[in-house]
């Protein structure tokens, strides 16, 4: 059993309000900003085209995508005034409320659906995506049922617990279908198992999940399968599953080591389909060139490890659920923006995954925002407690009895 749960004590009173530099991340913070304003950049830049032509106005995903960070900075900013134990008590009730959204978006007539796929819900031109909303409180749930095993058997009881609600949230996601989502979350999941250390069965129990749901999308939807194997040769397929990553590949290609200029793109003239969303990063490799594809990678490289190094202080200071959450939304944004750059360069499957923080997409950037607002809240609140001068690595004491 990891340390984190067998150590885990009421956190200490910490202060609620901004109250100076020091007790912040403000590195992070900037950093997240930077990754805000590029993807601000760049959606405008990469819808324009298709802006014009849907809505007679270039500047429509601009200023949508302007009211979704605004709206994600607003909520991130009460999401810091909060405490973390909050969160704790609450995240049983969040998945339950996640789980009721992503069975009434399966609902004939209610969930939106596009391309195929009934992942959204709203009118009026406002849409909800359920499925991103599930992933964090997702992450919540797993971080405090585990920061609450305390025993072996509680662990081993809680696992089950944990297991059992991954299958019907998987399921759920299948059925929409979001795939993408599904194996972000179970990948997330698996790296927080793995770093509180629970024995192998359960990985065996978890990657046969995943095995049954890759069987069951075989079957049922074949031309899905074709399109996560097409990455492998898209020329195979030019007009067809291929097409678009042969256009994100042009993209690339076009823009060398310092790219065309802002603005200057082609391929996103029609050719590169959802320019602004999953195939953001394409759009700025051709306009920005391969500089600053490498600036992009490092500042999310930098939040994921500065997300483990938040949750390395808490887990020193024995606050569980705080060292899981913390690992838990390093390892999302990390998994989620690492499978948006593959698919971008070609060496994954094609997935309808935004790059967090930047792609356009309303929930999707403004639960980007929320996840680091916890990364903030958790890092101040270790701040604020006394005798925090290191962070050594969470380990994990693993006996038989799991």
């Amino acid at each position: 059993m990891s340390s984190v749960g067998s150590t885990a004590r009421a956190p200490a009173p910490v202060a609620a309000g901004l109250r100076g530099p020091a007790e912040w991340d403000f590195t992070l913070l900037a950093v997240a900003a930077l990754l805000g304003a590029v993807g601000l950049l760049g959606v405008y830049s990469a819808s324009i085209t298709v802006a014009a032509q849907e809505f007679s106005d270039a500047e429509h995903y601009l200023r949508r995508q302007g009211m979704y960070l605004a709206l994600g900075v607003l909520s991130g900013y009460f999401v810091t005034q909060s405490r973390i134990v909050l969160w704790h008590r609450l995240a049983g009730f969040a998945l339950l409320g996640a789980v009721a959204l992503l069975v009434i978006v399966l609902v004939p007539g209610v969930g939106i659906e596009v391309n195929g796929a009934s992942r959204w819900l709203g009118s009026a031109g406002l849409r909800v995506q359920p499925s991103e909303l599930a992933k964090l409180a997702f992450l919540m749930f797993v971080a405090a049922r585990l920061s609450e095993a305390d025993t072996p058997e509680l662990l081993r009881e809680r696992m089950y617990v944990i297991l059992g609600s991954l299958v019907i949230v998987g399921a759920l996601l299948l059925a929409e279908p979001d795939f993408g989502s599904l194996a972000v979350l179970a990948v997330a999941v698996a790296g927080l198992l793995f770093l509180y250390g629970v024995r192998w069965l359960y990985f065996i129990a978890l990657g046969g999940a995943g095995a049954l749901a890759l069987a069951v999308l075989a079957v049922a939807s074949p031309y899905r399968v074709a399109r996560l194997t097409s990455f492998l040769d898209p020329w195979g397929d030019p007009g067809g599953s291929g097409f678009q990553l042969i256009q994100a590949l042009i993209a690339f290609g076009r823009g060398g080591w310092f790219g065309v200029g802002l603005g200057n793109s082609v391929q996103k003239l029609f050719y590169l389909p959802e320019a602004h969303t999953d195939f953001l990063l394409a759009v700025l490799a051709e306009e920005l060139g391969l500089f600053a594809v490498l600036g992009v990678i490092g500042l999310f490289a930098f939040v994921v490890m500065r997300a483990f190094a938040i949750a390395r202080r808490a887990a020193a200071n024995g606050d569980g659920f705080a060292a899981l959450l913390g690992y838990g939304l390093g390892l999302t944004l990390g998994v989620q923006a690492f499978v948006n750059l593959g698919v971008n360069m070609g060496v994954l499957p094609t997935k309808g995954l935004t790059l967090p923080l930047m792609s356009y997409g309303g929930t999707s950037l403004v639960v980007s925002c929320l996840q680091v607002a916890l990364l903030l809240r958790i890092d101040h609140e270790q701040r604020m407690r006394r005798g925090v001068n290191g962070a050594p690595a969470m380990t994990a004491h693993r006996r038989e009895s799991h």
